[in-house]
């Protein structure tokens, strides 16, 4: 028999797979549980949605059976986050990388359409903003902008409102990162800083106004497009297979004059895109049943190829060769190290 953390024997405390984490990735990961609970020999996993932030800390919270086995991620998994986990005792990990995924800007089907760049994008919704009454200084101030049409002329003239995840959210993470700070940087006076106090260089071009123009609307994306439906002067943040998915009610805005689609973002020319992960703990390979079986099916050709059944629910596979090393890294176990 194996002891886990102390706890009661593994094998009579759970037999079924406890996965937390992205809702980006909750809807493959669900596809793969089923897929594998099919199998019969063992249970379906349980999965929950948790957003990447709040996944991470679960998983890193300790080994035992009262502990997540995996953490769906929508973002790699940061320095502090692998610091918690192993003081934590959570020592070994491995991370699958999936495929990639695509943040979209998405509105109603009757909304008015629109095209926006990552640095109209940053103007709108960051919390400070270079002082568009000076055009010259080195300034930054509240954001003022109202309206799309103050930022840009060639805008609508509506209310900035734009729906979007909470910062627990990996979908948020990445959004930051890629959309708002990459129209950040336009501002080279603003980029410059990035060498001098990487700290407040982020806290620019990372950090999103609190007034009312960005609405927190949880974890769920399939929310955010019921919202967009019911609103379309709206525009919502979220993952591209929930565009995918619902094609027939929203429609993408082109960020940087690229529409996001299949092609745009497997050949990573879509701005807003990123790769989709989730991690092992080692620890409970071999007590929690099914584990490995779980590995193989995610990444198995049938499940993340490029005809596997993750592309039908919005997934953008990853190049053949990297999906094979991939998959070999996964079925080794390979340990996790930034």
């Amino acid at each position: 028999m194996i002891l886990l953390g102390g706890q009661a024997y593994a094998e009579a405390a759970r037999d079924y797979i406890s996965i937390v984490g992205s809702s980006t990735v909750y809807p493959f990961a669900t596809v793969v549980a089923e897929q594998f609970g099919k199998g019969g020999k063992f249970k379906t996993p349980k999965i929950e949605s948790t957003g990447t932030g709040g996944g991470i800390k679960l998983f890193c919270s300790g080994v035992g059976v009262q502990y997540p086995d995996i953490a769906n991620a929508s973002r790699p998994m940061k320095k502090s986050e692998l610091t918690a986990c192993q003081k934590a005792g959570v020592k070994e990990i491995t991370e699958v990388k999936i495929g990639y995924d695509g943040i979209v800007l998405a509105h109603a089907k009757s909304a008015e359409p629109m095209e926006l760049t990552r640095r109209e994008v940053f103007l709108a919704l960051a919390k400070k903003v270079p002082d568009p009454s000076c055009q010259e200084c080195d300034k930054l101030v509240d954001n003022p902008y109202k309206t799309w049409n103050q930022i840009n002329p060639a805008l609508p003239n509506a209310m900035i409102e734009v729906l979007g995840p909470p910062p627990t959210s990996g979908t948020r993470d990445a959004f930051a990162e890629l959309a708002l700070e990459g129209g950040c940087q336009t501002f080279k006076w603003i980029k410059a800083w990035k060498e001098k106090d990487e700290a407040q260089y982020k806290g620019i071009c990372h950090t999103v106004r609190e007034d009312g123009a960005y609405i927190e609307a949880g974890e769920n994306d399939n929310l955010i497009v019921q919202k967009l439906s019911a609103n379309p002067k709206a525009l919502g943040i979220l993952g591209f297979s929930f565009l995918d998915q619902n094609g027939d009610k929203i429609s993408a805005v082109p960020v940087d004059g690229v529409v996001p689609d299949y092609d745009t973002i497997s050949a990573q020319q879509y701005p807003v895109s990123r790769p989709l992960f989730f991690y092992v703990k080692k620890a409970h390979v071999g007590v929690i049943p099914g584990i490995e079986a779980y590995i193989s099916e995610f990444t198995s050709d049938k499940a993340m190829g490029d005809e596997g059944y993750l592309t039908d629910k919005g997934l953008i596979p990853l190049p053949g060769d990297e999906r094979k090393e991939v998959a070999q890294n996964a079925k080794n176990l390979k340990n996790y190290s930034m």
